[in-house]
Order: C-alpha cells, then structure tokens, then sequence
C-alpha cells in the first residue's frame, strides 16, 4: 500500500500531494489502495546530522558499544534525523543495523587517522606514519570517505600542507572525499589549501580560508554546539583565552563563508544525540539566514551526501511540521510525523 502525504514541500515551498512507494517518492497518485500519513502542514526532506559520533557510553569511556550505539542512532532518528554522517567512528556500523527499515541512513569515514608526527593524540585515534595509504584504505573500506585529524592541539603544529594535499589527491582519485578535523588556525589554513571536501570546526580560521573553501567546493562544518557547550569550563588563562579568541572567530567565519558561496552544513558532535535543531539554532545566532540553517540541516545535507530530497523518484524521507520551520526554527523540536525509508516510525 502506498503511503500520501499532503503540505507545503520544502524549499521550494509548493502545497502538494505526494506518495510513497516503498522507499521512493512519486507526485503521480499510483493505482491501488493508498494511506493518509499527513493531511496538512509542513513537510520536510528528513533531517541530516552530518557529524556525529554514537557507539560511546560517554566522552570519557573512548569505547564501541553496539547497544550503545543503537540507542544513540534510535535518539537520533525520534528527533526527525533520518541520515547520519560519522566523521570517525571507534568501530563499525552492526551489519544487521546498516539496512534495518527503522534506523536513519548511515555514511561512515572509517576510523580517525592521525598523522604519527603530530605532537599530541588521543586513545582513540589510528596513528599511522602513511597517512596517504591509510586514508585510501578508510575511504574504500567504507562509504567514500575518510577522516583525518589534520591536527590536534591548536598550539601545536598541524599536519604539513605537502602531507594533506597528497592524501587529498589520492583519495579524490578512488572516488573519495576528506573530511579534515582542524581546530588550530595553522591546521585550518592547510586543510583549505589542499582543498579537502569538509573542514570540521575550523577554530581560529583565517580569513583566507573562506575564498579557499569556496574555490574547492570544501564545506564548513563547524559544529558551534559542542563549542558552545564546553565555553562555560574553558578557564580564564593564556590557553583558556587563546581558545575563547578562535571560537568567536569560528562563528563569524559561519556567515562570511555562506556569503562567499560555501556550503555551511549542519553537525553537532555532541551529546545529547538528535539535537541537530540545536545547531540550527546556532547556525542562524552565528548570521546564517533561518532558510539556509534549516537547509544546512535538511535539504543542502541531502544534496551534499548524495540523498535526494523531496523530488521525483527522491528517497522516502519526510518529516512533518505544524508550522514552517524557515519562520520558526524551534519546530524542528516538534516533528508531528516521521517518515523514514518509507516506513512511518512516529
């Protein structure tokens, strides 16, 4: 039986009818018995979170739990998150998980990679002297990417800018994209002149950054949640400051780069898992329009992951609204209906 739904679809903003078949969307009423899912409202290309990391009981246990991971990804997809991106994850995705009808779609970079000459790591980074044969290795073995910390602490030096062109090179020419984990100004800078796919944070960015995003078609996800999160505990201090100092810019490089034509994406790399209408929230306190930071988080997510949205023959992703989510936000916390791989799952 198929599935209709009736609104007002986004962006384009147009009232109409739609029908699910199976996991497919069609504006062309099928033969046979239909259901009414949603008469009315708003409805939305599923929500996308395209930095997270689930499978850890907490930030202190650097662990994989599968239940534990089921129960994050479950969280996730209750808030209207229907797709999901890892940039690092500590194990891999359970088999039975990857396809089940009832969990948001899945786009995995593989392990963090670690450049073995950077001055600090963490346990839960892969630290290799190859970063080049790693990443290519990460990005086949998984969903077309990889993940590398292009460094680590921001007073440290980051990987050399020889080093992250020749992974970069190497992982576009399998079919692959990068992700760049910066969080140093040095770190951020060599990143975007090796013209990674996606610059993680950014803390501290340079103001040359942004036309270097913008001439690689490199996206700034910049996951202002967790950042906002940890400013209470950053203490008073010359670090403490030199942290206060690179967050403030990392948020107004957020508009800077969405008016130079770069894609700002929505992640927020943070607990608790579905809160990407958190970072909506920041996205739009940081200067982005109300339109482009839903998008950030639905439609220009799904359009980046290679996840139509709602068009002819898109993937049967909705999320319904009482209201419009580009004049009032906060609904993203409110989803009436969610519809997921064709399957109505709230």
């Amino acid at each position: 039986m198929a599935l209709h739904l009736r609104g007002t679809t986004l962006p384009d903003g147009t009232h109409r009818d739609l029908w699910l078949l199976g996991d497919r969307i069609t504006f062309d009423r099928p033969s046979g018995e239909t259901r009414t899912v949603a008469d009315g409202g708003y409805l939305l290309p599923g929500l996308v979170d395209v930095h997270t990391h689930p499978g850890s009981p907490s930030e202190d246990e650097p662990v994989f739990d599968p239940e534990v991971f089921a129960e994050q990804i479950a969280a996730h997809r209750d808030a209207g998150t229907t797709a999901l991106r890892f940039p690092g994850l500590l194990g891999e995705v359970p088999a039975a998980l990857r396809e089940a009808p009832d969990t948001p779609r899945m786009i995995t970079a593989g392990r963090w990679l670690a450049w073995a000459g950077l001055s600090r790591s963490a346990d839960f980074h892969t630290v290799t002297d190859d970063l080049v044969t790693a990443a290519v290795a990460e990005t086949k073995a998984h969903d077309g990417w990889c993940k590398l910390m292009g460094d680590w602490d921001y007073e440290a030096d980051p990987v050399p800018y020889d080093i992250l062109r020749a992974v970069t090179e190497a992982v576009h020419a399998v079919g692959g994209r990068v992700a760049a984990h910066c969080q140093s100004a040095r770190g951020v800078l060599n990143a975007s002149r090796a013209g990674v796919d996606s610059i993680e944070h950014g803390m501290g960015m340079p103001e040359e950054c942004v036309e270097l995003m913008a001439t690689h078609g490199t996206v700034y996800v910049p996951t202002l949640t967790t950042f906002a999160r940890r400013v209470p505990d950053i203490k008073d201090n010359p670090r403490g400051r030199l942290w206060h100092e690179g967050h403030r810019i990392m948020i107004r490089r957020v508009r800077e780069a969405h008016d130079a034509g770069v894609r700002v994406l929505a992640g927020t790399d943070s607990a608790p898992f579905g809160n990407v209408a958190t970072e909506v929230e920041h996205l739009i306190a940081a200067g982005l329009p109300a339109d482009v930071a839903v998008g950030a988080a639905s439609w220009t997510a799904r359009d980046f992951l290679g996840l139509p949205g709602l068009v002819e023959g898109g993937l049967a992703d909705v999320t319904v609204y009482d209201a419009d989510p580009r004049v009032e936000p906060g609904v993203l916390r409110h989803p009436r209906r969610i519809v997921l791989r064709g399957r109505v799952v709230r």
